[in-house]
């Protein structure tokens, strides 16, 4: 059995907490806002300033890291999350659309620095053999986030009694968020060994120019836009528009957070088996398969085996991408690399999230799903490219050695 050190233990311990606060927000914020919102199409608006405020979070935050450390940056990141659950507790409360907003932006700015999660335990390695393994065990963390979430927006409804309901649910969130803070005080700071001081640095440009980067990053954009496309207008069309009850709404969520997560127990396997070019294809083909079920009813089976397939394919792009990013630069570079995929991705999710709503109500559960197509077929095409690109590159090597 592999032994990984302290920092990754902290991390798989303490991500579930903060990670829980995509999953309340799906639930609990789409259905508080539309309580409270002036206008139905604006209920997914607090989703895509979760999204938005990711987006515009993710280069201060990776900075703020590079300055101070990892461990000052996820203590910050945290602190954000539960300022935002008391925000949102109290928009509730007093019924204030814009406040909920103000909250959806502080939890942003907890999950730009969740996402770096993933570079500290990279980081945290003495072998970057181990990074595959390390990036499966670290998300297992979100099989337990799949349960936290949804059960948190549920079960914490009534808790404090309001007109728009859900305040309780947000406590709830507070005190996780303050249980994971505690946990993060026993991070320390990774020193990153195989970093050289006066070592070059190449330019973005440079950097951007790769085939390999791009594929990274596009596999990255793709997966984590189709994804909280589906997912943000999930909820919704299900309750709203479909009439399907909330216990079953909230595990078909459930079920897709546990899709998206579960599957790291294989995938880091399956990379280091096959290699990540075919990986990458099978996420592809995965997301086909998605927009098919999901075009094919509004039933709730329909729903399920749509957003299980959609957790499913985001795991292996989010997994092969990230693993084939990490390849693209020195260790120098890593911060600026890091930034620039990052604001890419949840620049184009915030736009994602911030249409499903309109999108939603204006053409359909059967718009979404056309909408995301193009972008499926497009990493389908790029992800085949590479996976020739990958073969022509070894069938020399093995006719030399035949």
């Amino acid at each position: 059995m592999v032994k990984f050190p302290r920092n990754v233990w902290v991390l798989v311990v303490a991500a579930p907490w903060t990670m829980s606060v995509t999953s309340v927000m799906v639930l609990a914020g789409s259905f508080l806002a539309r309580q409270i919102a002036p206008r139905p199409e604006l209920a997914t608006l607090p989703i895509a300033f979760v999204v938005m405020g990711m987006a515009g979070s993710v280069v201060p935050s990776i900075y703020l890291m590079k300055k101070w450390g990892r461990r000052t940056g996820h203590l910050v990141g945290i602190s954000a999350a539960l300022v935002g659950s008391l925000l949102a507790m109290t928009a509730s409360l007093l019924g204030i659309f814009s406040l909920l907003l103000v909250s959806s932006l502080c939890f942003g700015l907890s999950q730009a620095f969740v996402q770096q999660y993933r570079f500290a335990a990279i980081e945290s390695l003495d072998d970057p053999k181990l990074t595959p393994q390390v990036l499966s065990f670290l998300m297992l963390s979100g099989i337990v986030a799949a349960f936290v979430g949804p059960e948190i927006a549920v079960r914490g409804k009534d808790w404090i009694p309001s007109d728009a309901g859900f305040a309780g649910s947000f406590l709830l969130l507070a005190l996780f968020s303050l249980t994971s803070f505690i946990i993060m005080l026993n991070f320390k700071n990774p020193v990153f060994k195989q970093e050289v001081a006066g070592s070059h640095s190449r330019g973005l440009a440079v950097i951007a120019r790769q085939p390999v980067f791009l594929l990274a990053m596009l596999a990255a954009v793709v997966g984590n836009g189709v994804m909280s496309f589906l997912m943000t207008a999930t909820p919704l069309s299900m309750h709203d528009i479909d009439g399907i009850d909330l216990n079953h709404t909230k595990q078909v969520i459930q079920s897709h957070i546990i899709a998206m997560f579960a599957p790291s127990l294989v995938t880091g396997y399956l990379i280091k088996r096959f290699g990540i070019a075919p990986v990458l294809v099978a996420g592809s083909l995965i997301y086909v398969a998605t927009l098919t079920m999901a075009w094919s009813g509004h039933e709730m089976l329909h729903y399920w085996w749509a957003l299980v397939l959609l957790g499913l394919g985001w795991n292996v792009l989010f997994m092969g991408g990230t693993t084939l990013l990490s390849q693209c630069y020195a260790p120098q570079e890593r911060f600026k690399v890091q930034a620039l995929n990052d604001f890419s991705v949840f620049f184009l999710q915030a736009l994602a999230s911030l249409s499903a709503g309109w999108i939603l109500f204006s053409l359909g559960w059967s718009g979404i799903v056309m909408i995301a197509a193009p972008c499926v077929l497009m990493i389908l095409v790029f992800c085949c490219w590479y996976l020739g690109h990958q073969w022509r590159r070894r069938s020399p090597s093995q006719e030399r050695r035949a």
